[in-house]
């Protein structure tokens, strides 16, 4: 199946759903392009990031199990891999 063929597919389907279905999937469908677009930082984390990158350049290193624990406190909402 082409992607004309994929996206008529998918148009006849969300056409055949009720109103309140249609809702449903409208959100999930939502839910999944915000997870498909790119991460863009704030600018905490900006700030975070060029301050790890001043420490860095002094010398200052820390293990990466350091670095996770205190990014998961200070981040929590961030998802690490």
């Amino acid at each position: 199946m082409n992607s004309i063929e994929i996206k008529q597919n998918l148009i006849r389907k969300i056409d055949s759903l009720n109103d309140s279905d249609l809702e449903k999937v409208y959100q999930q469908l939502l839910d999944i392009l915000k997870i498909s677009s790119p991460y863009q930082l704030t600018e905490e984390e900006n700030i975070a990031i060029d301050e790890a990158l001043k420490v860095s350049e002094k010398g200052e290193v820390y293990s990466r199990d350091k670095v996770m624990n205190e990014s998961k406190t200070k981040y929590p909402n961030l998802k690490f891999k």
